[in-house]
């Protein structure tokens, strides 16, 4: 279970994220806190206090764009990271569904492939059991293979007829509880420099005065989404019983 935990950490990430892989290799990057407190000439400004960006009132309609473009940057790099955990989490909880099968490919001949709800239905049985429902039972020796082909720990199919196989899914161990903590935490790492980069980029376009409206925004843009991240991490450790 633990090893296909990893093996879903390495799936191929947006052009924005950095694989997971060589999370390892990165410095370790200080915390950003989800809001920051900038000193001024007269007062200092949180940046909680600012207002959303829809109603930003920048002078530079190039400013207004980047900063629509640099959201939606990093809602693209947050919304990966929640979806990845989700796939992780569902596979260290036990909880048994379909997409435990969403990495398989089924061989058609001539170096074709389909996905294999494209030539049978994945059911559930007794919370624990997958049932594979193959359309043309000329194709059950190609699905059954491409389940083998996909190298999913633990997820072995038995025949029961000559269109349909059944897969009894395991309770997970505690080794892959542990694992899912540690890859979601060096996934959020990971994530959180993606999110750092972006808003370095766009400040660095900008070339803002220093305590700017500006420079404040586009950090409260910044500690926003990294909050987020933040907030996903917590939830899996939760979920998890870890602290």
């Amino acid at each position: 279970m633990s090893s296909l935990i990893r093996q879903l950490a390495r799936r191929t990430l947006p052009a924005t994220v950095s694989s997971p892989r060589h999370v390892i290799q990165l410095n370790v990057v200080r915390r950003v806190p989800a809001s920051r407190t900038y000193a001024s000439r007269s007062k200092a400004k949180s940046t909680v206090s600012f207002v959303p960006g829809s109603q930003l009132r920048f002078d530079s309609e190039d400013t207004r764009a980047e900063y629509a473009k640099t959201d939606v940057k990093m809602t693209s790099v947050v919304d990966w990271f929640r979806k990845e955990v989700a796939a992780l989490e569902t596979r260290a909880s036990g909880r048994v569904t379909p997409t435990l099968l969403s990495p398989v490919r089924i061989e058609r001949g001539r170096g074709q492939t389909v996905k294999l709800e494209e030539v049978a239905t994945v059911g559930i049985k007794d919370g624990s059991v997958l049932i594979v429902t193959v359309f043309d039972e000329q194709n059950t020796k190609a699905v059954e293979q491409g389940i083998y082909n996909a190298k999913l720990p633990h997820i072995v199919p038995q025949r029961l007829d000559s269109r349909t196989l059944k897969i009894p899914i395991p309770k997970p161990t505690v080794e892959a509880r542990n694992t899912l903590v540690i890859t979601t935490s060096r996934m959020a790492e990971d994530v959180r420099v993606q999110l750092r980069k972006h808003h370095q980029t766009s400040v660095k376009k900008g070339k803002y005065e220093k305590h700017s409206v500006e420079l404040e925004e586009f950090q409260r843009l910044s500690d926003r989404h990294i909050a987020e991240v933040d907030k996903i991490l917590a939830q899996t450790k939760k979920a998890t019983g870890s602290k």
